[in-house]
Formats: C-alpha cells, structure tokens, sequence
C-alpha cells in the first residue's frame, strides 16, 4: 500500500511560519506508514533564506528535489512557492543516493553511487533528481542509469530556475543544495508506475525530414552531409539560433529508428564554430523533423495526457508531473502559468500530485516489443503514475 500526503507554502522569511504550514497541511501524525520520502519542487528563494532547510529538518524522513521556476499541487500552483509530496507505504522501501560532482566523469560516478545502495534485485522504479549543466547531456545520466540499473524504469527531472543564465539550478537533499550533483532515489518493493507523455500533435510536426550525418555527444554539426549552419541559413533561423534558447519555441522530433517512438528535442544556441548545441544527444544516423509549438498546442497535449491519467488512476495513490521549461516559454507574457492552472483543474480533488516546470524530462517509452526504454526528452510533459 502507497499513501500519498502533499502540502504547499509560499512563506518565503519566516522558518517557523513556513514549518508550521508545512506540517499542517501534511498532517502526519496517523497518516506515515513504515517506510517515506519527500519529493521538492521549489524557487530557488527558498534556499536563500533557508526554509528548505528549516522544512527539511522537520521531516522524518529523506527529502530530495530541485528547484523550479514553477510548481503546483493541489489547489495551489505559482512561481514562488514551495510545494512537498509526502510518499508512505509499509510494502516499498525508499534508498537515496547523492552522486559527486557531475563535472567530470559523470557516467562513471552515477554508476558507482548507484552500485552503492543498490541490492542484487532491480528496483522497481528510480527517481533521479538532477543539475542543470549545459556542458553535459541529459542523455549521458539516462544511459548511465540504465546500464548499470539492468534497464530499470526511470523517472525524473532537470532542475531549472528563472534567471537569464541558469545560475540558481539546484538539485536537493535534506536541506542542503548541490549545483553539479545527481540525487537518485531506488524505490523497491510494491509499486507499479504507468508512465505518460505529452510533446507535440501531428499537426504541428514538418513533413520534412533530415538525417544527421555528424554529431558529438548534444553538439549536432552536419545534417543530410552538409553543415547545420546551411540548414538554419535556409530556413531563416541563423540570427535567432545564435541567442541561447531563442530556438526553444522551434523544437524537433529525434527519430532513433531502433521501433521507439520520437523524442522532442530543442536547440539551445549555435556555438562559434556554428554547430547546433542541443539540449540532448543527437546520434548519427538519427532522423528529425523540425516542428512549431505554441500555447495551444501545449494546453491541448497537456489536456489530453490528464485526461488519459485520469482514466487510467482510478485506484492510483499518486501522481508525479515534470513540464518542460521551454511549455511554459511557449505560453507566452500574458499568461504564463496556464498548464499549471490546467493541471490544478484537471486533477485537483481527483489525484494527490506534483507538478513542476523542468530543464529536461526523463521518462520510459515503449518500443515496438512493448518494452520500456528509458529517454531524456525536451519540450515535453511527463508524468509517472503510482
């Protein structure tokens, strides 16, 4: 059995103040079964003034996250807010792990740290919890988790801020905040996640596709055996692409060819020697199609991925959300937190979750065998189901 607790704040300067909601709205008295943790979604504001801190030590129990420009749960959702799932049960056991520094031989040191609380048997689910580093791809920490976890599910977020520069993307763990490392939590034990996706409708996807021919790791240099650059010349996109994130409202569907379904990806800036930098990896011999987004295509995608979630958790105990950064780009200046309030009125009452923005989603697809390949995704919304 799973229970499911969620509380809110948006007490930023009184520790006590900020405690004593927390605690209330938890009320955990009758409500903690044997084993618990903690999942964040916070401002950043909130770690320089130390209520992550004075929150975290007022739980019994593991608490981990990272901070987000936005974040909501029941009957609640906004920028400056501090939002906690409490998940309980008696039958699934929680292990957290914190990795080194992730500015080197970051694959290697995922592996080790996950070899070092892990058991002879696979989890039956890992949550990762990681920094945003544009010198690293998302697509290395999936790869790295599913080998050394024997393709174990995986679900989890990049942290993401609100700042021009990314400066404040931490990820947590009881209080403290690391800008350059990877909280993983195993989860053993009776849990069965059903895992959903939202990107982009087939409308809004280009016909046209391009192979790519030359790449290193997320730095994507040659596309159909001639230089990006010429491609981006082509279709108008050189001066908009050399500003970082500028190309977030244009994203494409990397297309694998191994039977798994495409992956959204963004282009994040060209760099000096004019190749595309990208928010995750772009092997050779892949396919993409450029695509356009907008608000109605992100209100409409999100609508439709609750309404299935909502179909299919019935007797579900919780729900956990990660909505790409550049979603909430796409909502434009008027309005920017319409998928939050969407999501607050789709599942309010109806499932107890939490929902924040991200700097890239890792979530499982399915292949053409029904086998479930772990992803790292951009421009996307991803939700796990338990």
């Amino acid at each position: 059995m799973i229970r499911t607790l969620t509380a809110s704040t948006s007490e930023i300067d009184d520790e006590n103040l900020a405690v004593k909601e927390i605690l209330s709205q938890l009320n955990m008295k009758d409500a903690l079964l044997t084993n618990s943790i903690g999942i964040i979604a916070c401002h950043y504001e909130f770690v320089m003034s130390d209520i992550i801190s004075a929150v975290c030590n007022a739980l019994p129990f593991d608490v981990v996250g990272t901070i987000s420009n936005v974040q909501s749960v029941d009957g609640n959702a906004g920028a400056l807010l501090f939002t906690v799932m409490v998940i309980t049960s008696d039958d699934s056991e929680f292990i957290k792990v914190v990795t080194p520094s992730l500015a080197s031989d970051s694959s290697k040191h995922i592996a080790e740290s996950y070899q070092s609380v892990s058991r002879a048997e696979n989890p039956a689910l890992i949550l990762t919890f990681a920094p945003f580093m544009p010198q690293n791809s998302g697509d290395e920490y999936v790869a790295a988790i599913s080998e050394v976890s024997g393709n174990t599910p995986c679900f989890g977020t990049l942290a993401v801020d609100d700042t021009n520069s990314f400066e404040n993307c931490f990820t947590i763990c009881n209080g403290e905040h690391f800008a350059d490392k990877m909280i993983i939590v195993l989860i053993y034990g009776n849990i069965s996640p059903k895992f959903f996706i939202a990107n982009i409708s087939p409308d809004y996807v280009m016909d046209k596709s391009v192979v790519v021919t030359k790449s290193h790791r997320h730095v994507l240099m040659e596309v159909n055996n001639r230089p990006v650059s010429d491609f981006f010349n082509e279709l108008g996109l050189t001066s908009s692409s050399e500003v970082q994130y500028a190309m977030s409202s244009l994203p494409f569907l990397l297309d694998y060819n191994d039977g798994t379904p495409p992956v959204a990806k963004i282009v994040m800036l060209l760099t000096p020697e004019k190749y595309a930098l990208c928010a995750g990896a772009v092997p050779e011999g892949s396919t993409f199609n450029l695509c356009i987004t907008d608000k109605h295509d992100v209100l409409l995608t999100t609508g439709q991925a609750l309404d299935k979630i909502i179909e299919e958790g019935q007797n579900a105990s919780g729900l956990l959300v990660y909505s790409c950064i550049s979603r909430l780009m796409a909502m434009g200046g008027t309005d920017p937190l319409q998928e939050a309030h969407l999501i607050n009125a789709k599942l309010s009452g109806k499932i107890p979750f939490l929902a924040a923005h991200s700097g890239g989603e890792i979530c499982p697809t399915q292949n053409s065998n029904n086998k479930a390949i772990n992803r790292f995704h951009n421009n996307t919304l991803i939700a796990c189901l338990f």
